[in-house]
């Protein structure tokens, strides 16, 4: 089993920054894609950026591309969000996630709100 917690958000300033964490738990992800995701109210939740745990190859959406910076600490289980020049439409619950794609299986975090207040 997977456990995955969020922390880091809150309200800040437009052109502000904040960094998300997100704490992983459970297995070894050495083989693990990590995934940031996003869901504004009345909006679908849609990708911000994804990691691999081994390499540390990144993907980023065009929306936050410049701006947002995901990383992860191995050592300590924790993936990153680092996000610059914040804009109100930023603002979003935020969620972790990773999957076992061959079971079937995914795994999310409880979510942390980012409010970017214009």
């Amino acid at each position: 089993q997977v456990q995955l917690v969020e922390s880091g958000g809150g309200l800040v300033q437009a052109g502000g920054s904040l960094r998300l964490s997100c704490a992983a738990s459970g297995r070894t992800f050495s083989t693990y894609t990590m995934k940031w995701f996003r869901q504004a109210p009345g909006k679908e939740r849609e990708f911000v950026a994804a990691i691999t745990w081994s390499y540390g190859d990144t993907w980023y959406s065009d929306s936050v591309k410049g701006r947002f910076t995901i990383s992860r600490d191995s050592a300590k289980n924790l993936v990153y969000l680092q996000m610059n020049s914040l804009k109100p439409e930023d603002t979003a619950v935020y969620y972790c996630y990773t999957n076992r794609a061959a079971l079937g299986l995914d795994y999310w975090g409880q979510g942390t709100q980012v409010t970017v207040s214009s």
